[in-house]
Order: C-alpha cells, then structure tokens, then sequence
C-alpha cells in the first residue's frame, strides 16, 4: 500500500479536529500571527519574537544561515523557540522550517549536498536516500519543516537551471524525483514543501531580484509544468509554496497575491488540501506593490502562511496589519480561521515523531558525527 504524508482524508480530518471553540475564541492577533513566517538576524532570537510565541501570535520561524553557527547552537535555538510555547499550545509545536534543496540552496551542512540537477541524473531510490539524511539531519536539530523539493520543470537558460536547482527538464521526470525527495523527508517527520507553483521554470530571471512576468499559456503551465503538481499532491505533500512571479494569462497578481491561483488553480482545479506557503513576500519582485497591499492581498488570496524573510520587524508589521484587517473586516474572519486550521492541523501533525508516520528513529548523535559543521 502507498505510505503517504497526510492523506486528504486524513488532513481534513485534522482540520475538523481543531476545536471550533478554540478557534472562535482566537483573538485576531492569534489568527494573524500564526500565519506569519517571521524571521530574525543573529543566533539568539528576539525578546519580542519569544512574547508573540508566549502570547500565542507566532506559528512559524523560517531559519536562515545568518541564524546558525554550530549544530548545538542550532539545535539550543530551536529549543528555546519551541519552550516559548504557551501551555495551551503545548500540542502544537512551531513549524521551524528552512531551504535544504542541495547544491547552492543548502542552510545547514549535510545531505543533500549535491544540487537538484546533480540528483536528477541518479535513480529515484538515491533521490529518496538523500531526502532520508537530509530529514534526519534537520529533525535532529529540531526543524520540522523543509522548503524544498523543487517541482519546477527546467527550460534552457531558465535561471531555475543556471542555478542548478531543478531535477530537470522533462515534466515526469521531475515528477518522480520531487515526489522520491518529499518521501525521504516524510520517513522522518519532517514536513515537505513543493515549490514554486503554478512554475518557474520558465522564468529567465529572479524574483528576488526584480519583477518577473510570464506570458505562458494556462493549457502549456498545466501540461509541463503541473505533472510535478500532480504527483506530489497525488502524494499528499503537506505544503505548497506559491511563487512571486506574475502569469499574466492567469492573472495580473502575483501567484501569492492572487485568489484565481492560490484558490481556483491550486485548491479547486488541482485538489490541494494541504498548507499553502508564500515565497518571501518582502522581495523586490513585490516592491512597487507594498508591504501592507502585499500582506492583504496575499491573505485574501488564501495563502494560508506568510514569509518575511529579511528582517524581523518586517513580519511584525505584517501580522499587525492582518490583526486589524480581520478585526475591521477587511479579511473576512472565516477565510482567517479556515487558513489556521490548516495551520494548525499541520503543527498537531508533526508533534511527535510517529505524527507523520515516521518509521525511522533518530539517533541525534549519530547525525551530528555524520555531517561535519
């Protein structure tokens, strides 16, 4: 029988499982800032990141390599960040997460070191090996969530290929392959998350670095670059990031900012069910729009979690301006309190190891000595 990381039943069955009392009684505040990714410069976090999460405001810390200096340092961070956990949320840990693609994309020492491309070329069975030691590594520092695989389908000079960071060109190839990496990373309870949907393959330039707007047909987007959709929503991955990029024949939003794709492409025509997760939302791509447009827009689009990569204060200002926007009405209380159900039945998800079907059992010992800092 298929193994799979949260079956759609299964995860709507965490959803309805979120006490409805627990989620009226939520003040806008708390539905605003468990669906912010907040992020930090240094090695310690900050005192006013520890009080949202002891007030119950943050749901979710994305770790950059500026964050980290040692794997004790590393693994000490994350403790102190799960321990600032009010009591009543005790059973629902942080969602901690960082980019561990391989290659150039690579927060923390270890698998997988080689880039996506590289892992293209061997059999799916090494893929999901590498996906299993890059697992074990994060969850024995105590991330449970992983920004990675890539599911986009590489085109010649596509900047997704110069930067080595997708499996490849043919849209069942990378399908397997993405789908073998999440497995590995489901053996071990650490959460996948497939990205960039609708594709970025074809886009010749970055989105942190400038605008980009695609003319690609929804007929074209769909054939090539959602096969790798299909397979891994076929296999239940848990998060879907959406991309910063505009698809013009979509829409004239950026994916994250948009409902026709956040919603109708990913949700309804796609069957997702899972966590929908920005790309960073303070990037020059979305600079012309603004901070506060941008965190509205992306809320009432239905991306259910928020990415302020750059700074703290950053996304800080982001959940304050959703707190006030769901208690004004501007983003409606309901589609708020759908998007922390999701949230939050992911968080109960990966409580324990044995909460996504972990088989494996992890020796942090063991995983320290095997990748060197």
């Amino acid at each position: 029988m298929r193994r799979k990381l949260l079956a759609s039943g299964a995860l709507a069955a965490l959803a309805l499982g979120t006490c409805p009392a627990t989620l009226a009684a939520a003040t806008p505040a708390e539905l605003a800032g468990e669906r912010i990714v907040f992020a930090f410069d240094g090695t310690r976090p900050p005192a006013d990141l520890l009080a949202r999460i002891r007030r119950g405001e943050a749901g979710a810390v994305i770790l950059f390599s500026r964050n980290i200096e040692s794997a004790p340092q590393l693994r000490r961070l994350t403790r102190q960040l799960q321990n600032a956990r009010p009591p009543a949320a005790r059973r629902e840990p942080l969602l901690i997460m960082v980019d561990q693609e391989g290659g150039l994309v690579r927060r923390v020492p270890g698998a997988p070191s080689a880039s996506a491309q590289a892992l293209g070329r061997r059999g799916t069975t090494a893929i999901e090996g590498v996906g299993r030691r890059a697992g074990a590594r994060l969850r024995a520092l105590g991330v449970n969530v992983n920004l990675a695989p890539v599911a986009d389908v590489a085109r010649p000079g596509s900047v997704i290929e110069r930067q080595r960071r997708a499996f490849g060109r043919h849209p069942a190839d990378v399908a397997t392959q993405a789908a073998a990496y999440a497995r590995g990373l489901r053996a071990t309870g650490v959460a996948a998350t497939g990205k960039h949907f609708p594709g970025f393959g074809p886009a010749r330039r970055n989105t942190d670095e400038e605008p980009v707007s695609l003319g690609i047909s929804p007929s074209t987007l769909r054939r090539i670059d959602g096969a790798p959709w299909k397979r891994l929503i076929d296999e239940d991955v848990p998060l879907a990031m959406l991309s910063t990029v505009i698809y013009r024949r979509l829409d004239r939003r950026p994916a994250a900012l948009s409902g026709a794709i956040a919603t109708v492409e990913l949700r309804r025509r796609r069957g997702f069910r899972g966590v929908a997760i920005s790309d960073a939302l303070d990037t020059p791509a979305l600079a012309r729009i603004g901070p506060r447009a941008t965190t509205l827009r992306a809320a009432r689009a239905g991306t259910d979690l928020l990415i302020y990569a750059n700074s703290y204060s950053a996304g800080a200002r982001a959940a304050d301006t959703l707190a006030a926007a769901i208690s004004s009405g501007r983003v409606s209380r309901r589609s708020a309190e759908r998007s922390s159900a999701r949230v939050r039945s992911l968080r109960r998800a990966l409580r324990t190891r044995n909460g996504l079907r972990v088989r494996a059992r992890l020796d942090a010992t063991a995983v320290f000595a095997a990748a060197a800092w």
